[in-house]
């Protein structure tokens, strides 16, 4: 894979597990992420030159820093052919009426201006070249909304409102869009919602088997790799013991 791929939030998780399956592919990678150190560790692991690998210490929420770091590339990394917007968060889950605002910030600037900043600032060049690949991760949760759920089931309704925009301002050109919209994933989602509650977060995924990073990595490279007259609109994945937003099966079906 002779392309240049960059991936936001790609310190841990659902990001670290796409720079894998790219990194496997032969293709070039842009990192980005706020927790430098944890971009190095995900470098360490990926059996990569490191003239194949481009490191962005970057706050997507940021939008100064954002076009700053896509406007200084360096010239061979310039040419970005997908991009992943991976970056997002949840915060809380309470009622409307008794959520935290700075949550509320949180979560609008990451996963709806942020994934704009890094996509406005990309995407003319895909146009340019008239070659690129938008892909964003959305959630189940931007097409169900479940108690608690208010603000960040908005957010990731706005994603898929993005993602369905971007298709139609950009026909005419072979630029493609996707959104990856998963259930269920063990990643650090839930100690960030709860903010660093352990156990709490632990609770989300008892009694079933929740997708992994890999098995959501394993479903953008595949819809990065069909032949260019293709385009995956949107994909929506859940585990087996997931039926909707809020119904799993933990050894007997239950809200959860």
């Amino acid at each position: 894979m002779n392309q240049i791929i960059l991936i936001t939030g790609a310190s841990s998780g659902i990001g670290a597990a796409c720079a894998k399956y790219f990194a496997q592919a032969g293709a070039k990678l842009i990192l980005a992420a706020r927790r430098m150190g944890k971009l190095q560790q995900v470098v360490e692991t990926l059996n990569i030159q490191a003239s194949d690998v481009h490191l962005i210490q970057l706050d997507v929420r940021d939008r100064i820093a954002v076009e700053s770091a896509i406007s200084h590339l360096p010239p061979e990394w310039s040419h970005i052919d997908i991009l992943v917007n991976n970056a997002g968060l949840s915060r809380g889950l309470d009622k409307l009426q008794e959520a935290d605002f700075q949550d509320w910030e949180d979560m609008i600037d990451t996963n709806v201006k942020g994934l704009l900043y890094v996509t406005r600032n990309v995407l003319p060049g895909m146009v340019q070249r008239n070659k690129g690949h938008i892909i964003n991760i959305g959630s189940i949760a931007g097409h169900q909304t479940y108690p608690g759920g208010n603000v960040y089931c908005a957010t990731k309704a706005a994603v898929k409102s993005i993602s369905e925009g971007l298709k139609l301002d950009l026909i005419g050109t072979q630029v493609r869009v996707t959104s990856v919209d998963p259930g269920m994933v063990e990643t650090e989602f839930s100690n960030v919602r709860f903010h660093g509650d352990n156990q709490r977060a632990d609770k989300v995924y008892q009694g079933l088997t929740p997708l992994t990073p890999d098995d959501i990595a394993d479903v953008i490279f595949f819809c990065a790799t069909r032949p260019p007259h293709v385009n995956i609109n949107e994909v929506i994945l859940m585990p087996v013991d997931q039926a909707s937003a809020t119904l799993v099966n933990r050894n007997r079906i239950q809200i959860y």
